[in-house]
């Protein structure tokens, strides 16, 4: 497990926000993609045949591309050591050594500099200020 000093994992939130927000744009068009099957299979009247397979095919494909985009970005992430602890929040991990135990520094998008840290056996509600 990769250990980041504070400095080390501030540097990388630039890097780390654009494929966070780009993960979040990929998972709204998914979800989007999603509802949009649902309905059509809904209106299929039980039967299973739908008027336009095509787009339904069409649509099946973007949405299984889009998760094959976050999980590269997921991976590319996981390669720098940081913990994505949720995407929808925009809540990131940075293993860190305080005081001779591995803590998290915490970050959440929308936050300028990481001014969080918490033990690792619990969440973002128990994060603590640095």
């Amino acid at each position: 497990m990769k250990l980041f000093t504070l400095a080390d994992a501030e540097a990388l939130l630039p890097q780390v926000r654009d494929e966070l927000l780009a993960m979040q744009a990929c998972k709204r068009e998914v979800d989007g993609l999603r509802d949009y099957l649902e309905r059509a299979v809904s209106k299929s009247g039980g039967n299973g045949h739908v008027r336009d397979e095509s787009t339904l095919t069409e649509k099946r494909r973007r949405a299984e591309a889009l998760v094959e985009e976050i999980n590269q970005r997921l991976r590319k992430l996981n390669d720098l050591g940081v913990e994505l602890k949720g995407l929808d929040e925009g809540l990131i991990d940075f293993p860190s050594d305080r005081g001779g135990r591995v803590v998290y520094l915490c970050w959440r998008l929308g936050e300028d500099r990481i001014a969080w840290w918490h033990e690792i056996d619990v969440g973002f509600a128990a994060r603590q200020p640095l």
